[in-house]
């Protein structure tokens, strides 16, 4: 499975709002900036993903983009889906096609791998929130802190 720009772009965009969450909306300059993302095709993104429901559009002098949820409410799975579509490594295990479009499907001995695959996929996608993704994305600096105190409470 390879992600494409359009994936790889509205996935940063949408940490790029996640970041600035709660602080009202982001103008689109400042998410394609964020983001390094071509303001022109950002656009597109967030339209699906405001079609979606997962962001929220306002209008005016102080308008812009926000998530619609919080950044612990919304799963990695459910931007893939709106970017990319289903997950589907195969055609024949696709998590919306019925499995009936391959002839082969009755004894093929390379379905399990397949299935596999995209069982692997979707568990990564849908145990990952954005904020996760923030968290993970700290420098580490920023985490030593954090990690001198749980090592000195595991110690006590």
């Amino acid at each position: 499975m390879k992600v494409s720009t359009r994936g790889e772009y509205g996935m940063r965009a949408m940490v790029s709002l996640a970041r600035e969450f709660g602080n009202g909306p982001l103008a689109l300059s400042g998410v394609a900036q964020a983001s390094t993302v071509p303001a022109a095709y950002l656009e597109q993104l967030l339209g699906a993903l405001r079609r979606s429901g997962l962001v929220v559009s306002t209008r005016g002098a102080h308008g812009g983009y926000a998530l619609a949820r919080a950044p612990h409410e919304i799963l990695v799975g459910e931007i893939y889906r709106v970017l990319e579509g289903p997950v589907a490594p195969m055609e024949c295990v696709s998590e919306v096609e019925p499995e009936e479009l391959c002839p082969l499907i009755d004894g093929c001995a390379t379905r399990v791998v397949w299935l596999k695959v995209r069982d692997s996929i979707v568990e990564a996608l849908d145990s990952t929130t954005l904020d996760d993704l923030l968290v993970q994305s700290r420098p580490r600096r920023a985490q030593a802190p954090a990690l001198a105190v749980d090592a000195e409470a595991r110690a006590v």
